[in-house]
């Protein structure tokens, strides 16, 4: 009896049913465990490598401000004017009232620049309080140990924790070295630190729970705490503890500890549990709900297929493979079942919808067409630029405002030289090119100031020898941006033209005094030099790869005499970029357009 009842429903369909959802489930049930295995392993890899990298950016952060401090004091305790009060003081020679009076812009730099920092105060070796302008003593505000820590560091910072006179500063000594007098001591510098600079309000990961942080100092003392209820003796168990996973407050937490170099205070950084073992949870329901899912289409989709595997398809299919590009055609309704039906009357809606939209793109793309259009003719003519600065100018001259009306003219002409032609790439002569520098320069003193100074050495029997626009300006702003900016005072650049040692040469030499390289970045920019592949600008090419490519392209397809380019550097000194091109004043250039001023 039970033969003819399976014959009954042994059909196609479901036997593509039963046999196709058989497989669905094997497959799911193997990838989902090897996914949630793989994946749970992975998260917790990756969670624990990102603790521990949110734990060293967290000191590098703490290290940054102590280093900014330690870096203004220092310009504070070595400026001349600090130097010239104390060394008098030593000899017997009290400071004025008047001369104190002048030390505030002075010690006023760290405050200004150093977040946090509530005050600064400047003692002599006697240790007689020069600013602020009382008499009160060192002693007052450090003890004598402390104050013999300091004389013995020999102008190192010594940073001391929590001020026992004020509970919410952070307290920091430095011995002044007289540098006229042999490095001697001349005095002391004592700054007084917000605690709340060192403590952390916000999640160190950007995102997910308050991460809790303590930093404490080498007498066990917290320094800095987002989370007042733990203790100090809480504290001294955690730096203590052997455990990675510690329990605060019945919360398990993931210890992390750094230690300053700089300091030696200790960062302890309480990641909670729950964050890692989240993700891992969120991928146990995102499997099984997947699963789920994927069984019901999947079973949907098979019953779809089995119905859908009857001639009135094979002939839709045909009607389909037969439509040509443009129109497309629709097919003849077939008297069939309820569901073919209407298959066939939607797909002939759909072809009568496609229809019309072939008509309506192309009828969008025409109108598209034509707005481009009037867009690229309205666009600003660069006069209108220039009309705006030549008003700009003169507006500054009514009002007597000479330096900045000589910036605008700068400005005005830069811009002009830069995109007035007919292209990018047109040969200017040498005299346009260092004209257009000096415009440059000026406006960069513009920003920076007494910080830069600069001189270009020429000839004027160079003024008409022919080059690329623009070959020069790229490797002046590598000097201000990689040499003026980052040296510490006053920076130098120097633009020098001379012939070569061959005399169908000249030689373009931009140096300055600032930062310089390294050996290694040195090698591997001469390296991408040789190979043509230079590091990008972002990394350390310092953005000569464009310029490099130029001087051979287009020297050596006009000329037929490639130029180079050489590079030395010094750490510390500054760099030096020697650019070698043939001495050229006429032949194809002629043609050539020239800048207009």
């Amino acid at each position: 009896m039970w033969l003819p009842r399976i014959s009954k429903i042994n059909t196609l369909r479901n036997q593509m049913l039963f046999g196709f959802l058989l497989v669905m489930i094997i497959i799911l049930t193997v990838v989902g465990i090897v996914t949630f295995d793989s994946v749970s392993t992975l998260l917790k890899n990756k969670a624990e490598i990102h603790i521990q990298q949110t734990a060293i950016q967290a000191n590098g952060r703490l290290e940054g401000i102590l280093e900014q401090i330690d870096s203004l004091t220092t310009v504070v305790s070595t400026n001349p004017y600090v130097q010239s009060l104390l060394l008098n003081e030593l000899n017997g020679k009290p400071a004025t009232f008047s001369e104190r009076q002048a030390l505030p812009p002075i010690v006023n730099i760290v405050q200004t620049y150093a977040h946090g920092v509530k005050s600064v105060e400047i003692y002599s070796y006697e240790r007689k309080r020069l600013y602020p302008l009382d008499e009160a003593k060192l002693e007052d505000r450090v003890s004598n140990d402390r104050i013999d820590q300091a004389t013995h560091e020999k102008g190192g910072i010594i940073w001391f924790g929590i001020d026992p006179l004020d509970k919410e500063s952070v307290l920091a000594i430095r011995r002044i070295s007289l540098m006229d007098n042999n490095f001697s001591p001349g005095g002391y510098l004592l700054v007084r630190i917000n605690r709340n600079v060192f403590t952390f309000q916000e999640p160190l990961s950007g995102e997910g729970e308050q991460e809790t942080t303590l930093l404490l100092g080498n007498d066990g003392q917290i320094i800095a705490s987002n989370d007042h209820t733990i203790s100090e003796a809480d504290a001294a168990e955690l730096i203590i503890s052997d455990n990675q996973t510690v329990d605060i407050n019945d919360k398990p937490y993931i210890l992390v500890r750094q230690r300053s170099k700089v300091t030696e205070w200790t960062l302890l950084i309480l990641t909670p549990l729950s964050a890692i073992t989240k993700g891992i949870s969120v991928l146990r329901t995102a499997i099984f709900v997947s699963a789920g899912i994927g069984t019901l289409l999947f079973v949907f989709l098979s019953l779809l297929l089995s119905t859908m595997i009857t001639r009135p398809v094979f002939k839709l299919i045909k009607t389909m493979r037969s439509a040509r590009l443009g129109v497309l055609k629709p097919t003849d309704i077939v008297t069939s079942t309820i569901e073919i039906n209407e298959l066939n009357r939607t797909y002939n809606q759909m072809v009568g919808n496609i229809n019309d939209l072939i008509n309506l793109v192309y009828e969008k793309e025409l109108l598209q067409s034509r707005t481009e259009l009037k867009a690229l003719q309205a666009q600003i003519n660069p006069h209108f630029l220039f009309n705006t600065l030549e008003a700009l100018y003169w507006s500054l001259q009514e009002k007597e405002e000479d330096e900045l009306a000589e910036f605008v003219v700068a400005m005005s002409d830069l811009f002009r030289y830069t995109i007035m032609g007919p292209n990018k790439e047109e040969w200017v002569t040498l005299r346009d090119e260092l004209e257009h520098i000096e415009r440059y320069l000026l406006i960069m003193k513009m920003r920076l100031g007494e910080r830069l100074t600069w001189q270009i050495v020429t000839s004027e029997e160079f003024d008409t020898v022919k080059l690329p626009k623009l070959l020069i300006q790229p490797f002046v702003e590598n000097a201000i941006a990689h040499g003026v900016e980052k040296k510490i005072g006053q920076g130098a650049i120097t633009v020098s033209v001379t012939r070569s040692d061959n005399e169908e040469e000249l030689k373009i030499t931009i140096e300055d005094n600032g930062a310089g390289m390294d050996e290694v970045t040195l090698r591997t920019i001469v390296d991408g030099l040789e190979n043509g592949q230079v590091p990008s600008v972002k990394k350390s090419g310092l953005g000569i790869d464009n310029v490099h490519r130029r001087v051979k392209l287009y020297f050596e397809e006009e000329v037929g005499m490639p130029g180079r380019i050489a590079i030395r550097s010094w750490k510390g000194k500054g760099t030096s970029i020697c650019m070698t091109i043939p001495a050229v004043t006429g032949g194809s250039y002629e043609n050539s357009n020239d800048y207009d001023r």
